[in-house]
């Protein structure tokens, strides 16, 4: 007996139409050849390497990344349609190493009987590397044509043997124009989509339901179909006796409320829009700054997690040229663990706008950088005899603290020909301050003590013969 709602090979067409209609909007429509693919115009357009691989049936392993919807599954079918092959698919959420042995075993036999397998693993990137290392002698013998859609960035999450023996092609997300076009197909074929019901809509919505989606056409399509049922269930009474139903504004209202943009807490994209964020401060970029800011709230961003990585600018690229900043960033970190959201939101803003709008320098990033590639290189050097402490009598016997010259006595509070490094390295220089903000000012008196410095320094030695 055949399972429920899935219709025998010897069904009526009738039966048969009763069950593709069971089926979601966005897989009935899903694109039967390449011509039918909206988007991706980079990689598929006539006349491209893939294009031509494709519609000649000569294709090969590879890795298609790309973000949610912009038609990786899709291209995996049309490969084994054009080639000629069959078509299976797995998910590394559901499946395990047995199921993996399975599928490919299958194949293997296929493969025997001159018949290729195009092998689709959607998420292929939670496979951790010993399942993956489970599809590469058969990718190597060709018994399968192995295709995966990951969401991250495969040079991370796929190990490199993996990665070797296949192409990675990567995917974009659709632009509006591309999923209103999509979406128009869907409305207009009767056979598949949502033609012959009269549903009135205009281009505007379309274009409100494209931006929704956020370049996922399979969101979009889910929206259309949502937005369809609600029209004929609530519809005017006007469109009813025009013999259609109408999408009106309010139908779209209730689809879109609770719309969402892509977002990846602890993804690619989680760590894209920390550093667009980060380097739009950097480049004194106010608005930018608030933008990346305001998508990663929007996104669920943890916001304490903003607040130290807003701190960690206050340090690493703002530093001395505005020391307000820092405190600045505490604050509004205090301000929001005080507040909560979402009044909390402003004060981190806030200092967004300020740490992007303030003097930048990364002196002090740099001097620290330099301090320790010299702490490396020159190993545990003896603190100089002059600068030691000198607690006990004994300690004084052996010199700790001699020739020390206190520096408030000195003239102008600074003993110019005391050095305060090791005896092997002489002096250093880490601290460059930057010609902007509070560090202009810093640079002037610095560059002035190290020149007096060596001054005094080089009269020593004349007076010693150093």
């Amino acid at each position: 007996m055949a399972r429920r709602n899935v219709p025998p090979p010897d069904a009526p067409d009738l039966l048969r139409a009763d069950h593709d209609a069971l089926r979601p909007l966005a897989e009935r429509m899903r694109p039967r050849n390449l011509d039918e693919m909206v988007g991706q115009r980079r990689l598929l357009a006539p006349g491209s390497a893939l294009r031509r691989a494709v519609e000649s049936g000569r294709v090969h392993s590879m890795i298609l990344w790309g973000p949610p919807g912009c038609g990786k599954t899709t291209l995996a079918l049309l490969l084994a349609r054009y080639a000629d092959a069959e078509f299976r698919a797995i998910s590394a959420v559901l499946s395990g190493l047995p199921e993996v042995r399975q599928v490919l075993a299958e194949a293997g036999q296929r493969f025997a009987q001159g018949r290729r397998t195009v092998l689709f693993v959607d998420e292929v990137h939670r496979f951790n590397k010993a399942q993956q290392d489970a599809f590469l002698p058969h990718i190597e013998r060709g018994s399968i044509l192995f295709v995966g859609a990951t969401t991250e960035n495969p040079s991370f999450e796929l190990n490199s043997a993996l990665l070797s023996r296949c192409r990675v092609h990567v995917l974009e997300a659709l632009a509006v124009e591309d999923i209103v076009r999509a979406l128009r197909q869907a409305l207009d074929d009767a056979a598949r989509g949502l033609g012959g019901r009269g549903l009135q809509v205009e281009d505007a919505q379309l274009a409100l339901i494209a931006q929704a989606a956020d370049g996922d056409v399979r969101r979009a399509l889910t929206l259309l179909e949502i937005a369809a049922e609600l029209a004929a269930e609530g519809g005017d009474r006007g469109a009813a006796e025009a013999g259609g139903a109408r999408i009106t504004e309010a139908t779209l209202a209730q689809v879109l409320a609770d719309r969402t943009r892509r977002f990846d807490k602890g993804g690619e994209q989680f760590y894209d829009q920390i550093s667009a964020l980060h380097k739009s401060v950097r480049s004194t970029n106010p608005d930018a700054a608030l933008y990346w800011f305001a998508r990663m709230l929007d996104g669920g961003a943890d916001p304490a997690y903003l607040a130290r990585r807003i701190t960690r600018m206050a340090v690493e690229d703002i530093g001395l040229a505005d020391p307000r900043a820092l405190p600045m960033a505490l604050a509004a970190w205090d301000a929001f663990e005080r507040l909560g959201r979402p009044e909390g939101d402003l004060a981190l803003a806030q200092v967004v706008l300020y740490l992007a709008s303030t003097a930048k320098s990364n002196a002090a990033y740099m001097a620290l950088g330099a301090a320790r590639r010299d702490v490396e290189q020159y190993g545990s050097q003896d603190v100089p005899l002059h600068i030691r402490n000198a607690p006990t009598q004994l300690l004084k016997q052996l010199g700790y603290g001699k020739g020390y010259q206190y520096d408030h006595d000195a003239e102008g509070g600074i003993a110019l020909d005391q050095t305060g490094f090791p005896d092997a390295m002489g002096e250093r220089v880490y601290y460059r301050p930057v010609e902007r903000g509070l560090e202009l000012r810093l640079k002037e008196k610095l560059d002035a003590l190290r020149a007096a410095r060596e001054r005094a320094r080089a009269a020593r030695d004349d007076a010693t013969g150093a």
